[in-house]
C-alpha cells in the first residue's frame, strides 16, 4: 500500500529509510514546538500556541506527504513569528488587549492570498522562472546559513562586540558536546550507516543527560539553559487551544485597512521567498528538480504551504512554511512523502509525549544541522563561474548574504536584483522574463519599505 501512494521503488528508497529520514527532519525541528511558544507566548496562550504549532505542522505536512509527495516538512516559521509577536503585537499594536488577533487575521488573509496565486501557478511560475545557476548559489547559501543556525545555536559561534561574532568556549559543554556530535555524524556516514544523522542527534542528547548528571552542563533557567531531560510534572496542557483557534479580528482589519495591507505584505513578502529558496534548496539535495532546474509538481508543494498558512492562522499561530531542516531528513535518505508522513505523525504524537520532545536540546540537533549544512554547500560545484557575470555574481550574493544577513529571503533579494540590474547593464534585458521583472519589482518596493519605514 505505501509503495503504491508514494512510489517508494521509483525513487529508490524503501520503508525504513523514509521512516529514519522522518524521525530525523522531525528530531531536527522539534525546537519548533518549544521556540514558537516561547515567542509568540508574549502575546496570546502559550499552551494554546503549542498545540496550534502541532496541530498545524502535522495538517501541512500531511498535505505535502499525500498530495505532493515530496519529503518536505512544514512547521511555524523562525523569524516570521517574532514579526508577529515583537513587530506586529509588541510594537504597530503597542500592546494592545486582543492584538493577537489582528497578527492572526492578517496571516489567514495572507494563507488565502497564497492558496489564490498557488491555483494561478504564480508561486510556481517564480520558483521555475529563476536562473539555474542562481538556483544553486541558493541552495550552497541555504547550506552555509543552516551550518551557521547549527553553530550559533551550539555556541560554538557566539556574539562579540568587538568582531560581531567569535569563537564560543569550549569550556562549555554545549560547545563540546555539538561538536562530538557532528564528528560522529561524519563517522558514522564514512561507514554508510544509516540513519547516522538520527543516531547523532540522539547520542548527542544522551551524552547531554550525562553532562546534566555529572555536573558539567549546568542548568540555569533564568539564562535560558534547561534540564536535558524530560519533565513529566506539569502534565499534558492541551486546553489553551481554545484561547488560540479561530479569534480574528476583521473588523480592525477594515477600519485600518492601510496599516492592515502593510502587516500583509511584510508577511507575504518573507514567506513567498523563505519558501522559494527552501523548496529549491530541500529539492535539489534530494536530485528531485528536473534537468532545466524546474520542480515537478511545484503547485502542490506550494498548496500546501499555503492550507498550512491558513490553518495555522484559525488554530492560532504564524506562518506555517516549509522548513529547511527538512533537508536533514534528505540527507537521511529520505525522497519521498512518506517522510513527510512520518514527521507529521511525530507532530501529532508530539502533543502527548510533548515532554520529552521538548527536552531535546539545541546542541543535540545541531549537529545535524552543520552536517546538512556542509552537503548542500556542494550544490556550488554547479555554478558556472565561467558565465555571464550576472548569473556568478547573482548566485554569489545568495551565497554571501544568505548566513550573514540571516535570512533566506534577503539572500534572494540580493541574487534577484543583482542578476537583473547587471543583465540590464549588459544589453540583455531580454534575457529577464516577465516573472523575474514581476520579482524584481517586489524587492524593489521591499527596500523602498525599509528606506521608508513603512511597515
Amino acid at each position: 500500500m505505501l509503495e503504491k501512494i508514494f512510489k517508494l521503488k521509483e525513487h529508490g528508497t524503501d520503508v525504513r529509510t523514509e521512516i529514519i529520514a522522518g524521525l530525523t527532519t522531525f528530531l531536527t525541528m522539534a525546537y519548533i514546538l518549544a521556540v514558537n511558544p516561547n515567542i509568540l507566548g508574549s502575546v496570546m496562550d502559550r499552551s494554546g500556541v503549542f498545540v496550534a504549532t502541532a496541530l498545524a505542522s502535522a495538517i501541512a505536512t500531511f498535505i505535502m506527504a499525500f498530495g505532493a509527495n515530496y519529503p518536505i516538512v512544514l512547521s511555524a516559521g523562525l523569524g516570521l513569528n517574532a514579526y508577529f509577536a515583537y513587530t506586529v503585537c509588541l510594537g504597530e499594536l503597542g500592546g494592545a488587549e486582543g492584538a493577537f488577533r489582528i497578527a492572526l487575521t492578517a496571516v489567514f488573509c495572507e494563507g488565502i492570498i497564497f492558496i489564490l496565486m498557488s491555483v494561478f501557478k504564480a508561486r510556481e511560475q517564480i520558483i521555475n522562472g529563476i536562473p539555474q545557476n542562481l538556483k544553486n548559489g541558493i541552495s550552497a547559501g541555504i547550506g552555509l546559513f543552516v551550518a551557521f543556525i547549527g553553530l550559533v545555536g551550539a555556541g560554538i559561534v557566539v556574539q562579540d562586540p568587538s568582531t560581531t561574532v567569535a569563537l564560543g568556549s569550549f569550556a562549555n559543554a554545549e560547545v563540546m558536546l555539538a561538536l562530538i556530535g557532528f564528528l560522529v555524524i561524519l563517522i558514522l556516514s564514512h561507514y554508510n550507516v544509516k540513519g547516522s544523522v538520527l543516531i547523532g542527534i540522539l547520542v548527542t542528547w544522551i551524552f547531554g543527560m550525562i553532562a546534566e548528571k555529572t555536573g558539567w552542563y549546568v542548568v540555569d533557567v533564568e539564562a535560558g539553559v534547561y534540564s536535558v531531560f524530560p519533565d513529566f510534572s506539569q502534565g499534558l496542557q492541551l486546553g489553551g487551544i481554545a484561547n488560540t483557534a479561530f479569534k480574528f479580528d476583521f473588523g480592525w482589519a477594515f477600519s485600518h485597512l492601510v496599516q492592515f495591507i502593510a502587516i500583509v505584505f511584510a508577511f507575504l513578502y518573507v514567506d513567498l521567498f523563505d519558501t522559494v529558496g527552501t523548496v529549491v534548496a530541500v529539492a535539489d539535495k534530494a536530485g528531485l528538480l528536473e534537468e532545466d532546474g524546474s520542480l515537478p509538481r511545484v503547485g502542490k508543494v506550494l498548496m500546501a504551504d499555503a492550507v498550512g498558512t491558513a490553518a495555522g492562522a484559525c488554530l492560532g499561530t504564524s506562518t506555517v512554511t516549509s522548513f529547511v531542516e527538512s533537508s536533514a531528513g534528505v540527507a537521511a535518505g529520505g525522497r519521498t512523502g512518506l517522510t513527510a508522513f512520518t514527521s507529521g505523525v511525530m507532530f501529532l504524537l508530539s502533543l502527548l509525549l510533548s515532554p520529552i520532545f521538548l527536552a531535546i536540546p539545541g546542541f543535540a540537533t545541531a549537529p545535524a544541522l552543520i552536517y546538512v549544512g556542509m552537503l548542500m554547500v556542494a550544490s556550488a560545484k554547479k555554478i558556472d563561474f565561467e558565465s555571464d557575470i550576472a548569473d556568478t555574481a547573482g548566485a554569489y550574493m545568495a551565497m554571501l548574504m544568505m548566513p550573514l544577513s540571516y535570512s533566506i529571503a534577503t539572500g534572494i533579494m540580493f541574487s534577484i536584483l543583482t542578476w537583473v540590474i547587471i543583465k540590464v547593464a549588459e544589453g540583455k534585458s531580454k534575457d529577464v522574463s516577465p516573472v523575474m521583472w514581476v520579482v524584481f519589482v517586489l524587492f524593489l518596493l521591499r527596500i523602498v519599505v525599509l528606506i521608508t519605514g513603512f511597515q
